[in-house]
């Protein structure tokens, strides 16, 4: 049978048909890519992953860092706090001892003094009191008696220490009368086996 024979209406209905099968497919195709494009759940997977495997652990670090660091810093300002006690508590004490002596033991009171000193410092006083201080204090019945009037931290670390030491001392030569003076002196101190000794003494 021949196209001539064919009823043209039902041709046309056939081509009708054959177009929308055609559309519907394309359809469908385009469809199907456009699935195979779209993240769905396999990518919110490796988001979560990526979360829990790089970001997460990462945040946690930071934390145990910042937190370590504050008890750093707590440790290091508590350590500080205590220096400072320690160091005006030595300044105090051994500006009282090395400025205090009697004429009938000054060798023994300035020898106590010499236990708290450190350095070149414990040099230089030990060569003065011997010279200068002990000698005169015998021939000329000198005692003397120191006491602070205040003190005041001016820094301090770990290891070492300046204090600023007010202090008033009394001088008494022989049988006169006593004499006052007052002085301000600037204390360097060193820890040396758990103590704080003096190292600078400088009258300001």
């Amino acid at each position: 049978m021949t196209d001539e024979n064919i009823d043209p209406d039902i041709k046309s209905d056939t081509d009708t048909d054959t177009d929308h099968d055609t559309d519907i497919s394309g359809a469908d195709a385009g469809d199907t890519a456009v699935d195979a494009d779209s993240p769905g759940p396999l990518m919110s997977n490796k988001r979560l992953r990526t979360l829990a495997f790089g970001v997460l652990p990462a945040l946690v670090v930071l934390l145990g860092a910042g937190a370590g660091l504050l008890r750093w810093q707590d440790v290091s300002y508590r350590a500080i706090d205590t220096a400072r006690t320690e160091s005006v508590a030595a300044a105090r004490s051994a500006t009282e001892t090395i400025l205090s002596y009697k004429a009938g033991s000054v060798e023994q009171d300035l020898g106590a003094a010499r236990d708290r000193l450190t350095g070149s410092f414990l040099d230089s006083f030990t060569d003065l009191v011997n010279k200068v201080v002990i000698p005169g204090a015998r021939e000329k019945k000198i005692s003397a008696t120191a006491k602070v009037s205040a003190a005041a931290s001016v820094s301090a670390s770990a290891k070492h220490a300046v204090a600023l030491v007010f202090v008033n001392q009394t001088v008494v030569t022989g049988g006169g009368a006593p004499s006052g003076s007052a002085s301000s002196v600037r204390v360097t101190l060193d820890k040396v086996d758990d103590r704080w000794l003096v190292s600078g003494f400088d009258p300001v």
